[in-house]
């Protein structure tokens, strides 16, 4: 394991304080599966922590300060690991910070690309399915890889891949708290730089150039595969841009349809164009992400045969345009999306599958803070909904902003619009016969899925 070996060669325990985070919780699992003792606290109780918990990871829930579990209070044998979603007042990571080595995530991920060929998937939108597509391609190949995704995927119904033999890990970079630059990344893909977390960054220009600095990691002529038009400046890297109808692209992809329940595109290469390539996943998005996997592949020396079948075999990401039902009056897909621009993708793919049937979109703000920033696209794109629910903005980390509320999404969407608690969205499903239902959000929506496709179902 190089480098990471010697940073762990007398560890024995992780404790994750965050464990029930979706990263957090791929790199929880990867240490179990690697052999160590691992445990964690999380704040509240979710099936993922659930399902850690069956594979034998404890979680508690209460913030035990310095009565952590007695075995990972030793110091030179435990390295903790935490995300910054946690407050610094935290007692738990008061207490670590006293007495333990203690890294972030990303500085965890960080050692893991020293040691492998590190595959990262950057970018606003896209980058969960974009890197769970391309670990799944790769792992159906001759090459094999590891990976740790910001979403569980559907084929390996996990958010980690752990294969010893694999020269090749892919991972979701996360550009939250500038954690991407902690990478070192042997080749990339970057899906979108659309500004988002200014909170964190302040501006777009700031935001744009910390993507522009992990681009420059790729250094002496390192792949970078990027959407066309990206305001990247052309550095040390090896830039391949890709897009959907755009001929001026290395990798253009053209002639998209839905046929036998099915996307279909060609892909033009440079040097080979590939007819009718089929996807497992609806979406014009997708079908863009597709894109910029296969590239990748092809770069890494797959076969053309290896790459059409991993594609056309893809399942997707829960919660990641995820079906839930379709009957012939009735769908219900829930999606992850939190940014106008992914909510636009989401619609137009929508539209562009089924034209002539109403949309019911029940939408959950993600942060006071996001909400504000780009209050003015929410309204523009969830007005392209037949109708639009609203529920209270999630706040996760966030204190509430005065003056940014649903109520005042609801009102400058207008008639079309209402707001409504998650009990009270549960009772219009029932009123509810026909048409496209989503359930659309990066909060605590998901709590309610199952109870909307139970209710929908029974139609």
């Amino acid at each position: 394991m190089g480098a990471i070996k010697m940073e762990l060669d007398n560890i024995k325990r992780f404790y994750f304080i965050g464990i029930g985070g979706i990263g957090m919780s791929a790199l929880a699992r990867y240490f179990k599966a690697k052999g160590f003792d691992v445990a964690g606290y999380d704040k509240t109780p979710s099936p993922l922590t659930d399902e850690l918990q069956k594979e034998g990871i404890p979680v508690h829930f209460d913030d035990l300060g310095e009565n952590i579990p007695s075995e990972y209070r030793t110091i030179e044998s435990t390295l903790a690991v935490y995300t910054p979603a946690i407050p610094k007042n935290m007692g738990e990571l008061v207490y670590v910070e006293k007495r333990h080595k203690v890294l972030k995530r990303s500085e965890v991920l960080g050692l893991i690309t020293q040691t492998s060929k590190g595959l990262g998937v950057a970018g606003t939108h896209g980058k969960t399915t974009t890197s769970t597509m391309l670990a799944y391609v790769l792992s159906q190949s001759h090459l094999k890889c590891s990976a740790f995704l910001g979403g569980i995927s559907s084929n390996f119904n996990s958010n980690v891949l752990v294969d010893a033999s694999a020269d090749y890990s892919v991972i979701e970079a996360d550009e939250f708290d500038r954690s991407f630059l902690r990478l070192k990344p042997y080749a990339s893909i970057i899906t979108a730089m659309d500004p988002d977390h200014l909170d964190i960054y302040g501006t777009e220009e700031l935001f744009q150039e910390g993507f522009q600095e992990y681009a420059n990691k790729h250094s002496d002529n390192q792949l970078l595969i990027y959407k066309y038009n990206l305001p990247l400046k052309q550095t040390g890297f090896r830039g391949i841009s890709y897009g959907i109808n755009t001929p001026s692209a290395q990798v253009n992809g053209s002639n998209l349809h839905y046929e036998d329940g099915k996307f279909i595109l060609d892909i033009q290469f440079q040097d080979e164009l590939w007819e009718s390539v089929s996807l497992g996943l609806p979406g014009i998005h997708n079908a863009e992400n597709a894109l910029a996997v296969a590239m990748m592949c092809r770069e890494l020396g797959l076969s053309e045969e290896e790459i059409r079948s991993g594609l056309k075999n893809f399942k997707g990401v829960k919660r990641r345009f995820e079906y839930h039902l379709r009957t012939e009056k009735l769908i219900y897909i829930d999606d992850y999306a939190h940014h106008p621009t992914e909510i636009a993708a989401l619609v137009s793919s929508i539209r562009l599958l089924y034209p002539d049937k109403k949309i019911i979109g029940v939408f959950q703000p993600h942060l006071f803070s996001r909400t504000r920033d780009f209050e003015d696209g929410f309204v523009v794109e969830l007005s392209k909904l037949d109708q639009a629910i609203i529920m209270p903005i999630y706040p996760a980390r966030e204190e509430p902003i005065e003056g940014v509320t649903s109520d005042e999404l609801v009102r400058k969407i207008g008639k079309k619009a209402s707001l409504k608690t998650p009990k009270e969205v549960l009772e219009f499903m029932s009123s509810v016969d026909e048409g496209v239902v989503l359930t659309i959000g990066a909060g605590d929506i998901d709590r309610i899925v199952p109870e909307v496709g139970k209710i929908l179902e029974n139609k």
